[in-house]
């Protein structure tokens, strides 16, 4: 089963989100790999970036986040105010800061010859999209372009801040970008939720052309592998942030038609 959305699913943005990222990574990796060889290959590469404020996001985002809150709450003494004491009870009680390693999958092409980076193709994460790791990934970006690698940028995300704003960037659900080696020029394709996703251009090394990657083909593969319908209650609102009255009446539509039924 497909998901009732032409585009992108934003259903898939909430607790669902590390699946979709991993899942996305391994089959884009998939879609390119035969078009690429013999000359390149498609590698997952993983990185790691400590989220300080991982109980910000939407659900259970990682997995040992409800484990390690658990343990500590088991381990943290009660402490009694004014009955015992005498003392007045604080009114804000701010919890400590608490950092989890989240390892983030990037599609790397890479030549057979030397092995060299020549394409990254960063699906973004919502540790990428705030702070503290916004800073050292947009270093990321300007590292990559100054190696002389192409970057090409997935946000699938509506949630966060955009590592790459431009006043001709006009206001979209989602983001595409692509920042080829040796050029200063972005090249973007901003899309709403009502909207087809591209076919986007992976680019190689010179003289070689680009490849097509079907985004839409790719999220349509994960969906059905992942029957990610039996995790979603269509009937429910999309994680947030909230959809524009407009936005809501067209989902309604779609999803009164399409939506797979629940159990």
């Amino acid at each position: 089963m497909k998901s009732p959305f032409p585009g992108m699913d934003p259903y898939l943005e909430g607790f669902l989100w590390p699946d979709v990222h991993n899942r996305l990574a391994g089959v884009i990796s998939e879609l390119l790999a035969p078009r690429i060889a013999p000359k390149y290959v498609a590698r997952i590469e993983l990185y790691t970036v400590n989220d300080t404020s991982p109980e910000s996001e939407i659900g259970i985002m990682y997995p040992d986040v409800e484990v390690f809150l658990r343990h500590d709450e088991a381990d943290e003494p009660e402490v009694m105010y004014e009955r015992d004491t005498g003392t007045t009870t604080p009114n804000i009680i701010i919890p400590s800061n608490m950092s989890v390693p989240v390892r983030i999958p990037v599609v790397g092409i890479r030549d057979t010859a030397k092995n060299r980076l020549i394409t990254a193709i960063e699906i973004l994460s919502p540790v990428n999209k705030k702070q503290p790791g916004l800073v050292p990934y947009r270093e990321k970006r300007a590292k990559l372009h100054q190696m002389g690698v192409h970057l090409l940028e997935i946000d699938l995300l509506r949630r966060g801040i955009r590592p790459f704003i431009h006043p001709m960037l006009p206001p979209s659900h989602y983001v595409m970008m692509l920042l080829r080696a040796g050029t200063h020029n972005t090249e973007a394709w901003t899309i709403q939720v009502q909207d087809v996703l591209p076919v986007l251009p992976v680019p190689l090394a010179a003289p070689d052309l680009d490849v097509p990657l079907d985004l839409k083909t790719a999220l349509d593969i994960i969906y059905e592998r992942s029957m990610y319908q039996l995790s979603i209650d269509y009937r429910k609102d999309p994680p947030p942030p909230a959809f524009d009255d407009a936005e809501k009446v067209w989902m309604q539509g779609i999803l009164s038609e399409a939506a797979p039924p629940r159990a």
